[in-house]
């Protein structure tokens, strides 16, 4: 007796059976799933795009390793087990935009990439109710368009948004009670930032941009100075090899868009900082000039567990 017509004689229609096991797969492996578990989770698979990336693979391979799994940073059903299985919560909720998303201070323009031209703008802002939502819920624009298809961005609108911990850049992160009692290690090989409680365990992991051939990461071990939320950037043409010729120094207005993004977290070395970043996107397959840098929501998060004394090791 073939399998399709034990199937039918059992009541079970052959198709609805098929698209049940291929569903349970596809579940185990669904990077949007484990982007969005991963980042509850602490470990930041940075902006969250439905793509299986090197970014989701280093979380998923963090995650792995804490939990005395092989880190294979592949995404199967044990790992999905562990994040929870089938009990670990939405993968996505609703959002309704308010009149104070559509009504709120935006810039109504891309900004431009000059630096020297954005510190003619008064606030370094989101350019659109698209891209201020997207960050909120820290997915790419991209994505949020696809979950929500034709959908216009206007009050009232309930869109479909990753279940994850929404990010305020108007609201400055408050002080883990456990705040200091970690170790920094950035990996510029891995692109990796890691948060080390001393007992080994991981507190936070996150994707970064770290250096680059004009601007090497200084490695070695180093302690943070001081945390500046939502701050202006001095920008000196002087200090980046790519700066345009007759540029010349400007301040740049804080905002979620500015260079560092809404925080700088100082360390004892020169212009050398870890910061949040107007580019999610690039963050860990950008290099940068010199400094680490991470999503905004992801250095918000760093912020929050660091004081002046913390200890950070920048490696190879």
């Amino acid at each position: 007796m073939t399998l399709l017509l034990l199937l039918t004689l059992l009541g079970i229609h052959p198709l609805g059976y098929l698209a049940r096991s291929q569903s349970a797969s596809t579940t185990c492996t669904d990077p949007l799933s484990y982007q969005v578990r991963l980042d509850r989770a602490g470990f930041s698979p940075g902006e969250i795009d439905a793509a299986l990336g090197p970014n989701l693979q280093r979380a998923i391979s963090a995650f792995q390793t804490s939990v005395n799994m092989p880190p294979s940073g592949r995404p199967d059903c044990p790992t999905w087990e562990a994040l929870g299985g089938a009990g670990g919560g939405d993968v996505l909720s609703e959002y309704t935009v308010t009149s104070a998303d559509v009504n709120g201070d935006l810039l109504g323009e891309p900004l431009p990439p000059d630096l020297a031209q954005q510190a003619r703008f008064t606030a370094l802002l989101y350019a659109s109710v698209a891209e201020a939502i997207a960050e909120r819920f820290h997915a790419s624009p991209r994505l949020l368009a696809r979950l929500n298809p034709g959908v216009r961005f206007e009050a009232g609108v309930t869109l479909k948004v990753p279940a994850v911990g929404p990010f305020d850049p108007s609201t400055r992160p408050a002080t883990a009670s456990t705040a200091g009692d970690v170790s920094i290690e950035v990996s510029r090989h891995d692109s990796t930032l890691r948060a080390v409680r001393a007992d080994g365990t991981l507190a936070f992991f996150a994707p970064v941009s770290s250096g680059s051939q004009h601007d090497p990461l200084p490695i070695g071990t180093w302690k943070v100075t001081g945390t500046a939320w939502k701050p202006r950037f001095h920008y000196n043409p002087d200090l980046f090899w790519d700066a345009e010729d007759g540029d010349s120094k400007a301040i740049l207005q804080p905002g979620p868009n500015n260079p560092v993004g809404v925080v700088w977290i100082d360390i004892n070395v020169p212009h050398y900082g870890m910061h949040g970043t107007p580019t999610p996107n690039l963050v860990g397959h950008a290099q940068s000039h010199g400094c680490v840098r991470l999503t905004n929501w992801d250095a918000a998060r760093l912020a929050s567990l660091v004081k002046p004394g913390t200890r950070v090791v920048f490696s190879e």
